[in-house]
């Protein structure tokens, strides 16, 4: 992974395990896609299911200390597509995770959605609330989180134009082009991208507002996948 992708936006916690397990994903993307054994499908949640199950496979061996989870239940019955949790009780930033408690979650998203209605979905989903960073934005993933993932499952076009269409996404929710159930701003936009040619990654990085308070942040690492 690019070591930029490590490195924390000025007043968000730093959290090492955060990091690594967030390095760790990344770079077990390419290896996923690229098993000769992997059944190759395009539902969104079939993929998540296949890649919950390579990443604990992975981890058993090169990350022992961290077990992957599909489905974890957040908001009300909400759930989250893939969550990250101690193997045994462990402090991060003077709170206490065990196996119970996921230090880390990811939502997937397939671009371009399956459907027309759900176009600009990785983002928001208007008043449905489905969207991926808005969820995040409202509370309702990763509330007690400073940092989250979102994993893009890109199965047209490049990972720079999917960079310049989700933030021309967001750019018209800035300017009420696009009207959602939440505020959005311009500090909101994607950035630091950075594309791995060689193995069809890549990776950027977003801060957002919460909706229930002004002063709370949350910071989601982008990171996204040529499937084909």
């Amino acid at each position: 992974m690019d070591d930029s992708l490590g490195k924390i936006t000025s007043g968000l916690a730093q959290d090492n395990l955060v990091l690594k397990t967030i390095a760790f994903v990344y770079n077990s993307l390419p290896g996923w896609r690229d098993d000769p054994n992997r059944p190759r499908e395009q539902s969104e949640k079939k993929l998540n299911l296949q890649l919950v199950k390579l990443l604990g496979s992975q981890a058993r061996n090169d990350f022992p200390m961290i077990c992957f989870n599909h489905e974890e239940y957040q908001h009300g019955t909400r759930s989250i597509d893939i969550s990250a949790s101690p193997v045994k009780q462990i402090v991060i930033n003077a709170t206490s995770y065990t196996v119970y408690d996921p230090f880390l979650v990811l939502e997937c998203k397939r671009l371009p959605a399956d459907r027309k209605a759900r176009e600009i979905e990785y983002v928001t989903g208007l008043k449905e609330k489905t969207g991926g960073i808005q969820r995040f934005k409202l509370g309702l993933h990763g509330s007690k989180l400073d940092i989250v993932v979102m994993i893009g499952y890109l199965q047209k076009d490049s990972t720079i134009y999917w960079y310049k269409k989700i933030n021309s996404w967001i750019s018209q929710l800035c300017s009420g082009i696009i009207k959602d159930v939440c505020n959005w701003n311009t500090d909101e936009l994607l950035e630091s991208f950075k594309e791995d040619p060689s193995k069809s990654i890549s990776s950027c990085r977003s801060i957002h507002s919460r909706i229930e308070s002004n002063s709370t942040k949350v910071e989601i690492y982008h990171l996204w996948i040529m499937m084909n």
